[in-house]
């Protein structure tokens, strides 16, 4: 069943704070999904589906009775799916308004976003065959960007040049953690923290969240904003297999068939992508697996300037994982971003008249287990 123009997504709110001591998870998506609602002008009675991490205790929290709730977990990638599962579920008649949310105090938590199992434990899951020796999240992207640097002589500059392209579209977000102008010689001699990968290579920590509202097409024409339909939509898992890994392919490469095809359009059509960027290796095998260019060739890509506000193809315009947020599963961002960006809301970095925009989130670790879910959006069906 297709979910081409079905339903569009008609309100977003970001939670502002990245440093929020006094709020709780719940808290950050209850006010979220509140301020959501009413960028839609739509009240909580009108919501009949939630899709949410916290499930029935958010659900409890808001003193909510949906008739469709969905918790799947796939890490920074499950926004990008639960947008996918409530396109369907609304083509399938089983609700009408859903309301996606999600919170996090990991920065004023004083904890890591991602952390291993405890040491000693050994899980009955692939982890307790990993685990002996080590492995960090930063560890395994850092054995992604050694392997593509072997494979194609990509290079530490390289991967700097989209640290630099990113803080340059923090630098007009006022909500963004560092707006300051770097430069590819900051990134370098910025210390190395698993080699390849410089501090300026690896996303920040942070508290915050928010929530979106989608709604059917036909309702939506009727709502406060200019909707932003859901065209395409693609959701994927990658991991080691047994022991056939390429690095350098990751979900992304499997979920935006499906997106493209359903969409019915090219890559060039795209005027905005919006891409996981937990590290700078994250964006570039994005780029590539996403068939914008091919393997191998993001470096040379990159380093044009090609994913400034005038560059071939503007990505992550609000900063990203990089220097606005990570709260520690980013991709309910690139939904928002997306949003602002195809209604023309985004002051500072607003793109001339876009019309198709692509969020892509992954979840997981790059080089063992992990998701990838694309999702078209566009101004127009």
């Amino acid at each position: 069943m297709s979910v081409r123009g079905v339903a569009a997504v008609v309100g977003i709110h970001e939670y502002e704070s990245r440093f929020d001591p006094q709020a709780s998870e719940l808290s950050i998506e209850a006010e979220s999904a509140r301020r959501a609602l009413d960028d839609a002008g739509l009240e909580k009675s009108d919501v009949d589906a939630l899709y949410s991490h916290h499930g029935w205790n958010l659900a409890e929290y808001m003193n909510m009775f949906p008739d469709v709730i969905d918790t799947t977990q796939m890490g920074g990638g499950s926004y990008e799916f639960f947008a996918a599962h409530a396109a369907a579920a609304i083509a399938a008649g089983q609700c009408e308004v859903a309301l996606v949310t999600y919170g996090s105090t990991g920065r004023s938590g004083g904890r890591a976003v991602e952390r291993n199992p405890i040491r000693g434990r050994v899980p009955a899951l692939p982890d307790g065959f990993e685990e002996p020796y080590g492995p960090t999240t930063l560890g395994r992207y850092a054995l992604v960007a050694r392997r593509h640097m072997h494979e194609f002589g990509t290079t530490s500059e390289q991967l700097a040049a989209i640290s630099v392209s990113t803080r340059k579209h923090a630098s007009t977000n006022p909500f963004a953690v560092f707006r300051d102008p770097i430069t590819v010689d900051d990134v370098l001699n910025s210390r190395m923290v698993s080699d390849p990968l410089h501090l300026l290579d690896c996303c920040i920590v942070s508290d915050g969240g928010g929530a979106f509202i989608i709604t059917s097409a036909a309702r939506a024409k009727d709502l406060k904003k200019k909707p932003v339909y859901i065209l395409g939509t693609g959701q994927a898992v990658a991991h080691p297999g047994i022991g056939n890994r390429d690095l350098t392919t990751i979900a992304a490469g499997q979920s935006h068939k499906h997106a493209f095809e359903e969409a019915g359009v090219t890559h060039k059509d795209i005027d905005l992508l919006m891409a996981y960027d937990s590290f700078t290796i994250t964006v570039l095998t994005t780029i590539e697996n996403l068939g914008f260019v091919k393997k191998g060739e993001g470096g040379a890509f990159v380093e044009t300037g090609a994913l400034d506000l005038d560059g071939k193809l503007p990505t992550n315009t609000d900063g990203g994982g990089l220097s606005s947020n990570h709260p520690g599963q980013r991709g309910i961002f690139l939904i928002f971003e997306s949003v602002r960006q195809l209604r023309g809301e985004r002051e500072g970095n607003q793109l001339k008249d876009p019309k198709l925009a692509l969020a892509h989130g992954t979840g997981g670790s790059l080089s063992t287990r992990h998701s990838g879910g694309t999702i078209i959006l566009s101004t127009e069906v």
